[in-house]
């Protein structure tokens, strides 16, 4: 008998230990996971937006004009018109405070995806498989608005940079300041609401878009993964849907955030779509600028996702060796 009492401790130590070192194990893979995430979600934001900076900058001045005659011979003579009068990199004004906003934004989206997908394939007992359409459209819009939740004020100060001369504003910090002095800090979230209104189905319809096609793809084809081609492919898919659904919003959203310094007095979304249309019409007013949209969209998005998850493959071959692919 006094045997078997000194055994039981020692037989007891040696099954709680295991369990005991498992924790921190998972916990810092965990934590792996999500800054992975996010460095790859911050370069993906960067690499695209820099690639598209010129045609971005046109089309934000295009949606804060009221004129109706601009098409895409117009852009383009006034990205050249830019160059010759400005000088190159005036192309690329405002793209600072763009990397400023789009690194976290992209950053947190990626990063937000990654868990909302998690969380939601627990939710519907999806664990490790894809998910069905609706949670992975689910997914998509809540990263997107939890990313434009938090970057907001990044963005409106960029579509400032973006369509003033570069002598009304010196820096980002300038922006900032003259924003909060002269119109006061609620003008930092000027346009909010049309924003979320459309980064729900832009976010949505982008990443279920992109899922969508990756996860047909490997049914069809065999092959786990897709080429960076075919991801670039998928993505400008993604971008072209997204955007396409959600421009009227974006529109509104540019003409509520410029309002201050181009005249104008915007007070509510209804007002300003009814606004636009009065006087540019439904098509020429609340859809100015998408056919450059159709160009710079498509572009920008598929570099975006086919850096992020190359970027992802990279890091975890790196952590983990060669076997793990996204």
């Amino acid at each position: 008998m006094g045997n078997g009492v000194r055994e039981g401790p020692v037989e007891f130590q040696r099954d709680v230990e295991p369990v005991t070192a498992r924790i921190p194990a998972e916990d810092n893979q965990e934590k792996k996971k999500v800054l992975n995430s996010l460095m790859s979600g911050a370069l993906a934001g960067a690499v695209a937006k820099t690639a598209v900076a010129p045609l971005d900058r046109t089309k934000i001045m295009f949606q804060g004009s009221s004129r109706a005659d601009l098409s895409p011979q117009e852009a383009y003579r006034l990205i050249y018109h830019t160059y010759l009068n400005e000088g190159f990199w005036s192309l690329w004004r405002g793209n600072s405070a763009t990397m400023v906003r789009v690194i976290p934004y992209a950053a947190i989206q990626f990063c937000a995806h990654e868990e909302y997908k998690q969380i939601l394939g627990n939710y519907y007992g999806f664990q490790g498989k894809a998910l069905t359409p609706f949670p992975r459209f689910i997914a998509g819009s809540l990263a997107g608005t939890t990313a434009a939740m938090v970057t907001y004020p990044l963005d409106m100060v960029r579509a400032r940079m973006a369509v003033t001369p570069k002598e009304m504003y010196s820096s980002i910090v300038h922006v900032f300041i003259r924003i909060s002095r002269e119109e006061g800090l609620k003008t930092l979230y000027r346009g909010f609401t049309p924003t979320i209104l459309g980064v729900i189905p832009y976010a949505g319809l982008s990443f279920f878009t992109y899922e969508t096609l990756k996860k047909v793809h490997a049914e069809h084809s065999g092959k786990a993964q897709p080429s960076p081609p075919e991801r670039l492919l998928f993505g400008a898919c993604a971008g072209l849907i997204g955007q396409s659904a959600s421009y009227p919003l974006d529109v509104v959203r540019r003409r509520m955030q410029t309002a201050g310094v181009l005249g104008h007095t915007y007070s509510s979304i209804l007002l300003t779509m009814q606004e636009i249309v009065r006087e540019e019409g439904l098509i020429r007013g609340l859809y100015k600028g998408l056919s450059m949209n159709w160009v710079k969209g498509p572009i920008a998005v598929g570099i975006s996702f086919t850096t992020f998850d190359l970027t992802q493959i990279l890091l975890r071959k790196l952590q983990h060796g060669p076997g793990l692919q996204r």
